[in-house]
């Protein structure tokens, strides 16, 4: 039974980075995290953004990057990111042309399969992080969007960022489906929501272990399936950021330790 890191997206903290990225990177470090996945930050060189982490004491273990970038020039892609130091890409959804029939989530689980291995012959890895709108169904498929995804492609080409607060909006217990795909979900994203939604019917995010999901299950899944990083993520934010990214972790740090 393995025990995952612990890492948080920065896409967290995407406000304050846009005017001060090194001061926010260090006050991530500051509340205790040492390891992140880069996304919503400042468009910057792979140099730049290496030296900022650099600096920051933060290594990067993966990143939300698009899937047409890859497509287009590869060997800038993966040059880029290794500058980073990253093994673990991810998008953040489905191609936007992949998206309005079954016919369009094949041919777009085709190029995440294409692209997968790829990324396996140079030894890194591709995931795919999901919303709620992928356990909805296709009406001519009985099964969730995002199953027929997984079922599609080679487990070694595609892996899992499961968002667990999505799932659990979704409608789908978070730890039943770690479990479903054991060994194929190196990443999750760790996010909390109250029971209540916020006047537009959204969801309304809080610190890890303020909210309804069950942490103690989806900890054990973790455990149990092969996770190997639980990635802190908080959408959006009541009161100071960096008391919920510092409660955050500390809590990750006592229930992952």
């Amino acid at each position: 039974m393995s025990k995952p890191g612990i890492a948080m997206i920065l896409y967290t903290v995407r406000e304050p980075a846009r005017d001060d990225l090194l001061g926010t990177l260090k006050r991530v470090r500051d509340a205790g995290f040492q390891y992140v996945q880069w996304s919503g930050m400042p468009d910057l060189p792979a140099e730049e953004i290496r030296a900022a982490l650099d600096a920051a004491d933060l290594k990067a273990i993966a990143a939300h990057c698009g899937v047409e970038p890859f497509e287009k020039d590869f060997e800038q892609q993966v040059s880029f990111w290794r500058t980073v130091g990253v093994k673990d890409v991810a998008p953040g959804g489905m191609m936007r042309d992949c998206t309005d029939s079954l016919a369009a989530w094949l041919r777009g689980a085709l190029r995440l399969d294409t692209l997968g291995a790829k990324l396996r012959e140079v030894g890194m890895r591709l995931s795919y992080h999901n919303h709620a709108g992928e356990f909805e169904r296709f009406p001519d498929d009985s099964r969730c969007k995002l199953d027929i995804l997984y079922e599609s492609t080679n487990p070694k080409n595609l892996y899992m960022e499961l968002d667990t607060c999505w799932a659990q909006v979704g409608g789908v217990d978070p730890a039943a489906y770690i479990r479903k795909y054991p060994g194929r979900c190196p990443l999750i994203h760790v996010k909390d929501m109250r029971a209540e939604r916020n006047a537009s019917g959204r969801p309304v995010f809080v610190p890890l272990g303020d909210g309804v999901l069950n942490w103690e299950a989806i900890f054990a899944a973790a455990r149990e399936s092969g996770v190997e990083w639980c990635i802190y993520e908080q959408d959006s934010h009541e009161g100071d950021l960096f008391e919920c990214v510092k409660k955050s972790y500390q809590f990750l740090a006592k229930n992952l330790t």
